[in-house]
């Protein structure tokens, strides 16, 4: 099981910030403001803990991934970063030498998350006017061209919505970015199992997402999965689960409803997904054993959360990988504090049933004896 954590790129707070997939910015409390400093704090922390990975959001509602994320390589020494990016916005052989660049310069710590993009209104702010269906179209033949230049091939493409000539690559990585794709409509299964090496969903109920992934390997039987999540997790449930209503103490119901009326506008199947598990009320969040649907009552995209005691949320993390996911990209607000709740609470759980393994290795994790202070000596 390998776990990322996610880079709030549009600012944290001790509440629920909103933003992305159509939702206007704001937060349900005040905004920790952005800074290379504080991202620096939880990139490095991520690593010290154990995550593999930290995932960075793209859209017009926050930083953009690439730049941030260069920046934080300068900070970090074995953090990869997970880059969100639009196939369509920039050319492909532009993405595949960004691409082949980062890999190189980080020491192979370039993870790439192909977002298709499910607003038709903030892709027109890029000056995309594509429909959602053609903007899978375009991400396949996108990359192809991507893909291909990375292998080192020289490539002349003349498709629907992509055109280049004898492009090729100066300098090819040693190491291929693996890329990450999600999507639940029709339109995005194809160009994953053809394009992606890991499929990514939301945090849905597991019966939800044992379909999803069904679906996809049929499509593809050897494709690798992850799951989007927050977590709310604590010494003990009530604790945790007192948290998760703080969270919405302080959020009105015209918070909510203005929240929901701009997401039901959204084109993306996830998102009506995520919906249809609140259906944008406060009654009956708690829509699978642990799993919190009121995130998304004021935040788009991934809208769930799994909330208990380290020991239940290690169990509900288990549930899932018996499932077939083996990378889980999670946050919780505020995302520095959160990844010491994690890291230190259900990571050690994993660990000890076997689980879970720091990617540093095990070396300077058994406590120290301390003498005079009680504590046996060796």
């Amino acid at each position: 099981m390998d776990f990322h954590w996610f880079l709030p790129t549009n600012g944290d707070s001790r509440d629920i910030v909103g933003g992305g997939h159509g939702t206007p910015v704001g937060s349900a409390g005040g905004v920790r403001p952005l800074t290379i400093g504080y991202l620096g704090q939880i990139a490095r922390s991520a690593e010290q803990l154990g995550f593999v990975g930290a995932l960075t959001p793209t859209g017009a509602w926050c930083e953009d991934a690439w730049l941030t994320t260069a920046m934080l390589t300068e900070v970090t020494e074995r953090l990869k970063f997970l880059v969100a990016f639009r196939p369509g916005l920039i050319s492909p052989t532009l993405a595949a030498q960004m691409s082949s660049t980062f890999q190189r310069l980080s020491g192979g710590r370039l993870l790439l998350n192909v977002v298709t993009g499910g607003e038709s209104s903030e892709q027109r702010q890029f000056g995309d006017f594509l429909d959602k269906d053609s903007r899978y179209a375009r991400t396949a033949e996108f990359l192809t061209v991507v893909r291909g230049l990375l292998r080192g091939e020289t490539i002349s493409y003349d498709g629907e919505h992509v055109h280049v000539e004898n492009a090729r690559l100066s300098r090819v990585p040693e190491i291929q970015p693996t890329v990450y794709f999600g999507g639940s409509s029709k339109a995005a299964g194809p160009v994953a199992a053809e394009h992606a090496d890991v499929y990514l969903t939301w945090g849905e109920p597991p019966a939800q997402v044992a379909e999803k992934l069904a679906w996809i390997r049929s499509l593809k039987p050897d494709m690798r999965f992850g799951i989007r999540l927050h977590v709310i997790t604590r010494d003990t449930a009530d604790a945790a689960w007192a948290e998760a209503a703080r969270l919405l103490q302080n959020v009105s119901e015209k918070d909510i409803a203005g929240v929901q009326a701009g997401l039901r506008t959204s084109e993306s199947e996830g998102q009506r997904r995520m919906i249809e598990l609140h259906g944008g009320n406060r009654d009956g969040l708690v829509v699978s054993p642990n799993l919190w649907a009121g995130v998304g009552l004021v935040r788009g995209g991934a809208g769930t959360a799994l909330v208990g005691s380290h020991t239940e949320v290690a169990d509900r993390l288990e549930e899932y990988a018996a499932l077939g996911i083996s990378e889980f990209i999670l946050s919780g607000y505020p995302h520095l504090e959160e990844a010491y709740w994690f890291g230190e609470g259900v990571l050690p759980e994993l660990r000890r049933r076997g689980r879970w393994q720091h990617p540093a290795g095990e070396k300077n994790t058994t406590p120290a004896a301390i003498p005079f202070a009680g504590v046996p000596s060796r």
